[in-house]
């Protein structure tokens, strides 16, 4: 039985849906979507850049310094920024006992394929020109975050850089053909991620030009292996729950150290109720408790 308090996370992504389909709806606005998460306490942030883009310290006290989770947020390419999910990045620094860096990319119009990955890319160079050793850094994501937290270990391998040491993946949107049959099974206790409203955010995404099975734009095209560990954590109603367990399934068989939650009655990024849910708080510790040993802490 879900919480009354994950409640609000079901509530938003069904506002999200009746604003496409009832005119005149108005539609939630980016920045309230930061307000599912409680502001945690003793947690210190500072903007700075990374990459030539905005990006924020999240710093807990007495956090380790020589340790960063890199985290990038969710929003379907078009919407989500650092200010959105510091709160829920800083519940995971916290619970971690490590900084997080939270990284920009530019988003739709501008940033069609490949740009975000590109930027996170940068991003990714940035920090290890900082001194951080990759073996000390752990990718986290949500969403299209996830995607990035993928594919721009993808495209660090391609150039030689280090990978990081794991990466943290909340409800990744990794099918880029959207054939999970979760889109079916949890038609009706998704509010908002139908496949068709999928299909159309990957298509203003990718292009006329990219290919659905393009390996550099479908992880589950790409040849994973020699990635580090992966923690997939994704939401037992949401439709892209397929898309969390298609991942783990080829990230498995390419010899990757992979773990898969689904949580029960939960729908997409259901973390960002972070402070507030159980579930979601849950879901933290469980990320956070994993990464700790891959990172040396």
């Amino acid at each position: 039985m879900p919480s009354k308090q994950s409640a609000a996370v079901r509530r938003r992504w069904e506002a999200s849906r009746l604003a496409m389909v009832q005119p005149g709806f108005d539609a939630p606005d980016d920045e309230s979507w930061g307000d599912l998460t409680a502001e945690p306490r003793a947690v210190d942030y500072l903007e700075s850049e990374a990459g030539g883009l905005p990006a924020m310290w999240a710093v807990p006290k007495r956090a380790s310094t020589d340790r960063v989770l890199m985290c990038i947020h969710g929003g379907g390419f078009q919407g989500g920024s650092i200010y959105t999910h510091r709160k829920m990045f800083g519940h995971l620094a916290k619970a971690a006992g490590t900084r997080a860096l939270l990284v920009s990319y530019r988003l739709l119009p501008e940033g069609v394929f490949p740009a975000p990955e590109d930027d996170v890319t940068n991003a990714y160079r940035w920090l290890l020109d900082q001194g951080i050793s990759a073996d000390r850094i752990a990718f986290a994501g949500d969403s299209v975050g996830g995607w990035l937290a993928v594919t721009v270990q993808l495209r660090a391998r391609e150039l030689g850089l280090p990978l990081p040491a794991a990466a943290l993946l909340m409800s990744p949107c990794v099918d880029m053909e959207t054939t999970g049959r979760s889109y079916e099974t949890n038609r009706d206790s998704d509010p908002f991620f139908k496949r068709d409203v999928v299909r159309g955010i990957i298509r203003g995404f990718l292009g006329e030009d990219t290919d659905a099975r393009d390996p550099r734009a479908n992880p589950l095209y790409a040849d994973l292996s020699g990635l580090g560990p992966l923690y997939i954590q994704a939401g037992g109603d949401e439709t892209l729950a397929d898309d969390a367990r298609l991942l783990y399934e080829h990230a498995a068989k390419a010899g990757v150290d992979a773990r898969l939650d689904i949580v029960p009655d939960m729908l997409h990024t259901f973390q960002m109720a972070a402070g507030r849910a159980p579930e979601a708080d849950d879901a933290i510790r469980e990320l956070a408790g994993w990464v700790r040993p891959r990172l040396g802490l």
